[in-house]
């Protein structure tokens, strides 16, 4: 995609899938509408667009298509405020402004050579998802890899079908638990850290990648360095209500960072004496 001469100016993109991931949460696949050369829209994995709805406002949404699909843009969102409400309505052929990519990458090329952990809960599999795809494709460049995945109930499982798939590989070690358990649910009930538990883990050569509510990222954290790795191999995505995208209007001002411009995938040893103070 070429590169945008204002950061500020959303581009047309279309609306070409609407798939209904739970009750609250969809995902868009979309392309665009004056596209340039082949349409590619290249993205690394971990960083987010701001996606806007004309009449209602923008947000901002971490990308969680495949890097390796770059014709398509995929966003999945949980409809929890007037912005992404009205984006629940929208349907194919529907436009919606987009500009980005915005932000910094997990570390998926330094993870190379390393087992890794990948760690999500809720809705923060889906910032993951890139990365698990783009490992999942160069996987013998990886060691062990291991994804651990939580969620309210059964019900807000996302990405059902792919967590099936990852699950039926040989070589990735997948486990879900959810919080509460309903219906015919057979399989963990507990908070995601339990989990970690449960994983082995060479502290010296493994990269963990974690996104999810801030309270669960804080126990993974604390889980993982009881396990015995450093603060600086454990990567977080601290997704904040941005405005901007591009470090301007100070909304996303994390003590010294921005989480848009800065962020917003960290390594935890960089945010670690902000992380702990109480409604920074």
């Amino acid at each position: 995609m070429a590169a945008l001469t204002d950061p500020m100016l959303p581009r047309p993109f279309r609306i070409e899938k609407v798939t209904h991931e739970t009750a609250d949460t969809f995902t868009f696949e979309l392309s665009q509408q004056q596209a340039d050369g082949d349409g590619r829209f290249d993205f690394a994995c971990g960083q987010f667009n701001m996606l806007y709805t004309f009449g209602t406002g923008e947000i901002p949404v971490s990308i969680s298509g495949d890097p390796a699909k770059p014709q398509r843009l995929v966003h999945t969102i949980r409809a929890v405020g007037s912005v992404t409400r009205a984006m629940k309505k929208l349907k194919k052929g529907d436009t919606l402004g987009v500009r980005g990519p915005f932000g910094s990458a997990w570390p998926v090329q330094q993870a190379e050579g390393n087992d890794v952990i990948i760690i999500a809960g809720g809705i923060g599999l889906a910032p993951l998802r890139p990365a698990i795809c783009s490992i999942l494709q160069n996987r013998e460049k990886y060691g062990h890899v291991a994804l651990l995945y939580g969620a309210r109930t059964p019900q807000d499982i996302l990405f059902e079908k792919e967590l099936r798939e990852w699950r039926g590989r040989f070589d990735m070690q997948v486990m879900i638990t959810v919080d509460h358990a309903v219906g015919t649910w057979k399989g963990n009930i507990g908070v995601v850290p339990d989990l970690i538990k449960r994983v082995k883990i060479d502290p010296d050569n493994t990269i963990a990648m974690v996104c999810g509510p801030e309270i669960m990222m804080r126990f993974c954290v604390i889980e993982l360095h009881n396990r015995g790795m450093e603060h600086d191999t454990i990567f977080v995505s601290m997704e904040r209500n941005m405005k901007c995208g591009i470090g301007l209007c100070g909304h996303c001002q994390y003590g010294p960072e921005f989480i848009c411009k800065d962020g917003p995938v960290f390594p935890f040893s960089k945010i670690r004496t902000l992380f702990d103070i109480y409604e920074l």
